[in-house]
């Protein structure tokens, strides 16, 4: 494999890890000083079920990656308009929203669609 193509295998995977990473940060809300340690963890795993997901579709795009590049990319781009809407209605500006939208979406439309472009460049 030349060197360009295992650049371009790598980045996709490499890219969504971090940005599986990062929304996992999110579950760290669920720990407050008002709950057991058990309702702590209870929420703290449910929190995860997203990152548990996207591993799961990450498994998915390794192994066929225009089924998971396909997936990514529609994930990335389904869930914006209810994150922009959650995020607007909570702060009433636009610019927060869009921000918002830009880490947290479009980080997997960007591996979907190298995903894609990874798949359609290996097939040549």
């Amino acid at each position: 494999m030349k060197a360009h193509n295992k650049i371009l295998y790598w980045i996709p995977r490499v890219f969504c890890i971090l940005a599986i990473l990062f929304i996992s940060l999110f579950a760290l809300d669920s720990f407050s000083p008002g709950l057991t340690i058990w309702q702590q963890l209870g929420a703290f795993v449910m929190h995860l079920i997203p990152s548990f997901v996207l591993t799961a579709l990450l498994v998915l795009a390794w192994k066929w990656e225009l089924v998971g590049g396909i997936i990514f990319t529609l994930i990335g781009i389904t869930f914006m308009p209810f994150i922009f809407k959650h995020n607007y209605n909570m702060t009433q500006d636009l610019w927060h929203c869009i921000s918002v939208i830009m880490l947290i979406n479009l980080p997997f439309v960007i591996v979907g669609i190298l995903f894609i472009i990874n798949h359609f460049k290996n097939k040549k």
